[in-house]
C-alpha cells in the first residue's frame, strides 16, 4: 500500500492557508501556490541518493556531494498542476516535464484524456505528477495508468490537498504511488469538491470561471 506523507512544515501550512481564503485574489493565489510547490519539492525530494565528486575550490581540493541515481520528471495534470510546475523547476531546472490533460465527465465523473506528451525517457526517470486537489482520485489514477503504459516505473503524487476519498482511490488502485500533500480535508461534497478544500484551483490559478 502506498505512504501518505503530510507536510506540516509551518511556511507551507501557513501559505495554504492563504490559498483557501476565498478573498485572495489571483495573482497572489497564483504566487503562493508557486511558493508552496518549492517547498513540497524541496521535501520530497529529501531522500535523492547523492555521491561523492572532487572540486576545486580557490583554496584546495575538495570531497564534495552531488545528486546520482535516476533524474527527475515532472507530470502536471491540465490544466491546475501547470500552476505548481515553476516552483519546483526553480529548485530542480534540469527535470524535464511532460503534460497530462484530462477533464471529468460532468455526468459520470469519469476521467477522460484528451492531451499526453511525456519525454522520450520516462521510464529512466523518478516522475512527480502534479494537481493541487486530489478529490476522487479518478484524474490522478487515471494519468498515472496512462504514464505506466508509456514505460514509467518509479512514479509519484504530489498535491496541494486531498480528500480522503481521492488517497483511498489512488492506494487502491496504484499502490505502488506514495502520495505527498499539504493537506488532508475531511471529505468530499455531493458535487466532488474538497471540503473545505480552496474551490477550483484552476479558476482559481487563472482567472476563470
Amino acid at each position: 500500500m502506498s505512504n501518505v506523507y503530510v507536510f506540516d512544515h509551518p511556511l507551507i501550512q501557513h501559505k495554504l492557508t492563504y490559498i483557501r481564503d476565498e478573498n485572495t485574489g489571483t495573482k497572489e493565489f497564483r504566487e503562493l501556490v508557486d511558493e508552496v510547490a518549492a517547498l513540497m519539492a524541496y521535501e520530497i525530494t529529501r531522500d535523492m541518493p547523492l555521491k561523492d565528486v572532487t572540486v576545486e575550490t580557490p583554496v584546495m581540493e575538495a570531497s564534495c556531494k552531488i545528486l546520482s541515481g535516476k533524474k527527475l520528471g515532472l507530470v502536471p495534470i491540465l490544466r491546475a498542476g501547470l500552476g505548481m510546475v515553476d516552483g519546483i523547476l526553480r529548485l530542480i531546472p534540469a527535470a524535464k516535464v511532460g503534460h497530462i490533460g484530462l477533464y471529468r465527465d460532468p455526468e459520470t465523473l469519469q476521467a477522460i484524456q484528451y492531451y499526453a506528451k511525456m519525454p522520450s525517457d520516462i521510464g529512466e526517470r523518478e516522475l512527480i505528477v502534479i494537481d493541487p486537489m486530489l478529490a476522487t482520485g479518478g484524474s490522478a489514477s487515471e494519468a498515472i495508468r496512462m504514464i505506466k503504459n508509456m514505460g514509467a516505473k518509479n512514479i509519484r503524487m504530489m498535491c496541494l490537498i486531498a480528500a480522503p476519498e481521492g488517497i483511498e482511490r489512488l492506494q487502491e488502485d496504484h499502490p505502488d504511488v506514495d502520495i505527498y500533500v499539504a493537506a488532508v480535508d475531511e471529505k468530499l461534497d455531493e458535487k466532488s469538491y474538497i471540503v473545505p478544500g480552496l474551490g477550483d484551483a484552476g479558476d482559481r490559478l487563472f482567472g476563470t470561471k
